[in-house]
């Protein structure tokens, strides 16, 4: 669907303009089908970049900080995040050795156990990029990378 469809405008300022309306349209459309998957696990798109970034890491700890620096929303609540994780079993914290005010973080066998779960289904999220090639993906990472510097 056109974005002068999705929103009912057929006249923008300009293609700048239409692209950045169209790229907010598509991030939400993006996000809400993805956020709609991930309810099936139980998780937030939040807590599954953090169990993410944990199986990265993994078997190494990582501090809260630097979970946050690496997380896809930084506006999230990372401290909320891990204690909801923690307190399903998918991740253990414990004090940071050096500086008492952080909090290390790991995947437990569990956390592990339900990305496996996760990536077995995650086709279905793929799907969602099904209308574009593999060249048309591509091109796409390049401006968007262009359009961040």
């Amino acid at each position: 669907m056109k974005i002068e469809e999705a929103i009912q405008q057929p006249v923008f300022k300009n293609e700048k303009v239409k692209a950045s309306l169209n790229l907010i349209y598509t991030s939400n459309w993006l996000q809400s089908n993805i956020r709609i998957f991930l309810l099936r696990f139980g998780l937030s798109p939040q807590q599954f970049n953090v169990l993410r970034i944990l199986r990265g890491q993994h078997p190494n700890p990582i501090s809260t900080h630097d979970v946050r620096c690496r997380m896809l929303d930084k506006m999230s609540d990372v401290s909320r995040i891990v204690a909801r994780l923690h307190k399903a079993g998918y991740v253990n914290q414990k004090e940071h050795s050096a500086d008492k005010r952080l909090v290390d973080v790991v995947i437990t066998a569990k956390g592990l156990k339900l990305l496996e779960k996760i990536d077995s289904e995650m086709h279905e999220t793929e799907e969602l990029m099904s209308n574009i090639t593999m060249q048309e993906a591509k091109t796409l990472n390049l401006i968007l990378d262009k359009l961040r510097k």
